[in-house]
This record gives structure tokens, C-alpha cells and sequence, in this order.
């Protein structure tokens, strides 16, 4: 990983910014309330916090002590559903499932290897109806589709936009 985010989240309250736009766009039309919610690579909170205002359940989980910390914090300030665990994603214990998987420019740091086994063991937490939204590095959407079309549920593509792919299971 090239970027030393501990330290830049140290270093940056609000690091990374505002929420991703398409995720933002997902959720304003996203027709279930008080869904559940994995967010792999939260980092501060960037998009777990919108998520959570908007009434959804919301769980992180990422490498950063600093960044699950800052989370919590605000979390806890506004009293929002949101429960987060320090971990790194190419070994952590997947379980329970959930109605949106997010993950937001967090695969492409890893190596191929990792990063399609960490996709395919973050699928086990989806069930029919359950979309996975994913963000990452262009040349690495092709892949990740074919793994949700090898996986048992059956995936929808219903988005493909340069370096996004939204898709949902029956």
C-alpha cells in the first residue's frame, strides 16, 4: 500500500473528503430504509457516516486504528448505527449478511491475488436481493465481475461506469 493512511488520517480530520458521488446517488434512491450496510475500507467514514444519517445500520471495517477511531467518535456524537473493527480485510472473519456491500477504492490495494479472494469471501455476506457497489481501479472491474458471475448467488450488473460496478443478487 503506498499511501501510509494511519498517519494521514492522524495527520487529515476528514481526510478523504465528501462521500463518493455515485454511492451517494445510489443511496438517495435506494428504496429500503433502515438497511444494513458493510462499508470494507471505511477509513474515517467518509461514506459510512452519509449512509448512517440517512437512517441505514452501517458496519466498517478497516486496517486504521486512527480512521475506525474518528468513526466511532462521530458516530457516537450523533448517535448513529454504525459499529466498526480494526482489522485487515485479506484475513478478517466475514460473518452475518447484509443488504448493500461497499466497497469504495479498497481492493486495488492489494495484490490480485488477495484482492479476489478477499472479493469472494466478502460475497458470503450477501443473499438474494443484496447489491455489492464497488469502486476501484479500471483495469480491475473486468475481474471482478467475473467473480460474481462464478459465485453461487446470481449478480445483476446495474452499473458499469469506468471504475465502478454495481450489481445485485437473486
Amino acid at each position: 500500500m503506498a499511501t501510509d493512511y494511519e498517519q494521514f488520517y492522524r495527520d487529515n480530520p476528514n481526510g478523504l473528503g465528501e462521500p463518493t458521488r455515485v454511492f451517494v446517488d445510489f443511496f438517495e434512491t435506494y428504496d429500503r430504509s433502515k438497511a444494513k450496510v458493510l462499508d470494507v475500507g471505511c477509513g474515517q467514514g467518509r461514506d459510512a457516516l452519509f449512509i448512517a444519517r440517512m437512517g441505514h445500520s452501517v458496519h466498517g471495517v478497516d486496517i486504521s486504528p486512527t480512521g475506525i477511531a474518528d468513526l466511532l467518535a462521530i458516530a457516537r456524537s450523533e448517535q448513529l448505527s454504525i459499529t466498526a473493527d480494526v482489522a485487515d480485510v485479506r484475513d478478517y472473519p466475514w460473518r452475518g449478511t447484509f443488504d448493500v456491500i461497499l466497497i469504495d477504492r479498497t481492493l486495488h490495494m492489494l495484490q490480485a491475488d488477495h484482492r479476489n479472494a478477499v472479493l469472494k469471501s466478502i460475497l458470503a455476506t450477501a443473499t438474494g436481493g443484496t447489491y455489492v457497489l464497488i469502486a476501484d481501479e479500471r483495469s480491475n472491474i473486468s475481474e471482478f465481475q467475473e467473480i460474481l458471475i462464478a459465485d453461487a448467488l446470481s449478480w445483476t450488473v446495474t452499473m458499469r461506469d469506468r471504475g465502478y460496478l454495481f450489481a445485485k443478487a437473486s
